[in-house]
C-alpha cells in the first residue's frame, strides 16, 4: 500500500478562527503572531484510496503559516517551517509528500524541501496544470463556450508553466495568443509550435487589449502582483489561474458576476477516500496538487516527481496516463481555493448574457 502525506496551510486567519474560539476576538495581526510560532501538526488521517490496481493511505500535516505569512515572511523562515512539517509527514510514515497551496512557490518550488527530507516531494503542479486545462474545457462547455474555436490567451507563456500550457493547447486550439515581456521568447516560441502542431501562433506584450478580446485565459505569469483585474474581461470570459501568487485579483470575483474565474479542476478520487478534515471540497474529491501525491504514491513513485520551476508536456502526459490508470478525473471546479457549484456557473452566465450587447 503506498503512504504519502500533504502538506496544507490556513489560507487566511480566518481559517484561525473558525478552529480557535479565542482568535475571534482578537486582531489578526495578533493571530498571525501567535501560530507563526507554533509548531506543524498532524490534522487527520486519509483512507480509503483504491482503484483496480492499488491502494494508498495517508496523512494531513499542516504547517501553521498563513498565504500571506508564506508569501512576506523571509523565506528562510517559511522553508524552516516547511520543512519542520515535512519531517513531521516522515514520522508519520510517508514515503513521499505533495506541497499545498502556497508551501509549494515558497523559495525555489521544492526544490530546497526535498534536499532536507528523506522522502520524495512533488508539488502537484503537473497535475494541476493538466486538469486546469481539462476543467477550463468543461467550464467552456457550461459558458456555451466552442473551446477550440475561441479566442484563447496565455498569460506568461514563456515561462515553463506557460511554455507548456501553451505547446498542449496548441494541439487542438484555433486562435491562441501568447502574452510576455519579451517578444523575441514568444517569436521563438511561436516557432516551436508551428514546427509540433502547424498552428501558427498569435503573440503579443500588450496583455490588456489581448484581455480585453479573449474568451478564455490561462493565467500562469510570474507576477507578484495580480495583473487582471475587474475591467480588463469581456463579459463571459473565462479565467483559470494557476499562477501563485494570483495573477487574477480578488476584485474580478466580487465586483464582476458576468466572468468566470476558476483555479482548476476539482478531482474524483478513487476508492471511498475519506480524508477526516472538511476542506470545503465535495465528498470524496480533492484538489489536482493533493491528487498527484496520491497517484504517485499508488504507482510506489516515491522520488521527486514536479520540484523547480521547470514543467515539461512528458510529465504533464505522464502524470495524465498514470491518473487515467486508477481512475482520477476531473468532476468539477474550485475558485479562489474553494469549491464552484453549477448553480453558480448559471447565474454567471446568465450575467454575461445581459451585458455582451452593450460590450465593445
Amino acid at each position: 500500500m503506498g503512504r504519502f502525506a500533504f502538506m496544507i496551510h490556513p489560507l487566511d486567519v480566518s481559517d484561525y478562527t473558525r478552529k480557535f474560539e479565542f482568535a475571534k476576538y482578537l486582531p489578526e495581526s495578533w493571530v498571525e503572531g501567535i501560530f507563526k510560532y507554533s509548531p506543524p501538526i498532524k490534522v487527520s488521517n486519509i483512507t480509503g484510496i483504491k482503484s483496480e490496481h492499488a491502494e494508498a493511505e495517508g496523512a494531513f500535516v499542516a504547517c501553521p503559516l498563513t498565504s500571506r505569512q508564506l508569501m512576506e515572511l523571509p523565506t528562510e523562515y517559511a522553508l524552516k517551517k516547511i520543512i519542520q512539517t515535512g519531517k513531521l509527514a516522515e514520522k508519520q510514515g510517508a514515503k513521499i509528500i505533495g506541497l499545498g497551496a502556497f508551501t509549494s512557490v515558497v523559495g525555489d518550488a521544492g526544490m530546497t524541501i526535498a534536499n532536507n527530507l528523506n522522502i520524495a516531494v512533488t508539488t502537484g503542479n503537473s497535475y494541476t496544470v493538466a486538469t486546469a486545462l481539462e476543467g477550463t474545457r468543461m467550464a467552456a462547455f457550461k459558458m456555451g463556450i466552442d473551446f477550440n474555436r475561441a479566442n484563447i490567451a496565455v498569460i506568461g507563456a514563456t515561462g515553463a508553466i506557460g511554455k507548456a500550457v501553451s505547446r498542449i493547447l496548441a494541439r487542438d486550439v484555433k486562435n491562441l495568443t501568447m502574452v510576455a515581456r519579451s517578444e523575441q521568447n514568444l517569436k521563438d516560441l511561436a516557432n516551436i509550435i508551428l514546427s509540433e502542431t502547424g498552428l501558427a501562433v498569435n503573440v503579443s506584450t500588450d496583455i490588456k487589449s489581448t484581455l480585453r478580446r479573449s474568451d478564455i485565459v490561462i493565467a500562469v505569469s510570474s507576477a507578484v502582483d495580480a495583473i487582471i483585474e475587474p475591467e480588463d474581461l469581456k463579459p463571459g470570459a473565462i479565467v483559470c489561474d494557476v499562477a501563485r501568487p494570483r495573477d487574477v485579483s480578488r476584485a474580478v470575483i466580487e465586483k464582476r458576476d458576468d466572468v468566470l474565474v476558476i483555479d482548476g479542476g476539482v478531482v474524483d478520487v478513487p476508492g471511498n477516500v475519506d480524508f477526516h478534515f472538511d476542506f470545503g471540497f465535495p465528498k470524496g474529491t480533492s484538489m489536482a496538487c493533493m491528487a498527484e501525491t496520491m497517484m504517485l504514491a499508488m504507482e510506489e513513485r516515491y522520488e521527486n516527481f514536479t520540484i523547480g520551476r521547470d514543467l515539461s508536456v512528458e510529465q504533464i502526459d505522464e502524470i495524465n496516463a498514470i491518473a487515467r490508470k486508477h481512475g482520477f478525473k476531473v468532476s468539477g471546479f474550485r475558485s479562489f481555493e474553494r469549491a464552484l457549484d453549477d448553480e453558480k456557473i448559471a447565474s454567471i452566465r446568465v450575467s454575461a448574457d445581459k451585458k455582451k450587447a452593450g460590450w465593445s
